[in-house]
């Protein structure tokens, strides 16, 4: 029993030490996915170099959360942790898809491979916003290119097909995908029927105005 106090006192600096790296990350994790927030909000205002600066900021902020957590597994792999490496992956993926750049790997982004895809899952249904952006000054194949990226995505995700334990959750946001992409579908193909439609009118007007003028 004389061993009990020592035991328990090295337990307990242990526990402290954790406790310490807990909470350092659960406010690392809040200030990380508000940057992520910016930067999406950023991409899709078109403030480029603004967007590119804050998903700095978050390489940096994610950096530092994980060099945190990383001695200590079970904080490593908990959902604050994970949630926001996940914003960080969503917002550098968003940014990729937009500008039609090539995407970081899960590797580039220190990012596990069931956290990097719930990322790329999210990033896909950012698409939609973007689209619509487009669409509402006119159709154009940018608009395209973005659907065809999301069918693409959802595309592969439905092939992850494991249990929630291991995806973390990811059939849930693809099924989030597939009805976000059923939408935005339908709005680009009205966009694309009502810019034929704008195409026609104004031939007929021309024709007329030419036969009018004989």
């Amino acid at each position: 029993m004389d061993q009990l106090d020592p035991i328990a006192d090295t337990i307990r600096q242990e526990m402290e030490r954790m406790n310490d790296a807990r909470n350092q990350a659960y406010e690392q994790s809040r200030q990380l996915i508000s940057i992520c927030a910016r930067a999406i909000r950023a991409i899709h205002r078109e403030e480029w170099d603004k967007a590119e600066s804050l998903i700095a900021e978050a390489q940096a902020a994610t950096n530092a959360l994980t060099d945190c957590v990383r001695p200590y597994p079970n904080l490593y792999y908990a959902g604050y942790t994970q949630d926001a490496v996940k914003e960080f992956v969503e917002a550098h993926l968003t940014y990729a898809l937009v500008r039609n750049r090539p995407l970081p790997t899960p590797e580039a982004l220190a990012a596990d491979g069931a956290t990097w895809l719930n990322g790329l899952a999210e990033a896909a249904t950012e698409l939609r916003r973007r689209i619509l952006d487009i669409i509402r000054h006119g159709h154009s194949d940018e608009a395209e290119r973005l659907l065809d990226e999301m069918d693409q995505i959802y595309s592969l995700l439905v092939t992850f097909d494991f249990n929630d334990s291991i995806t973390g959750g990811l059939r849930r946001r693809t099924d989030t995908v597939r009805a976000v992409l059923e939408r935005t579908r339908g709005d680009v193909t009205t966009s694309l029927r009502q810019a034929d439609l704008e195409g026609a009118l104004k031939a007929l007007e021309m024709k007329l105005a030419v036969s009018g003028k004989q």
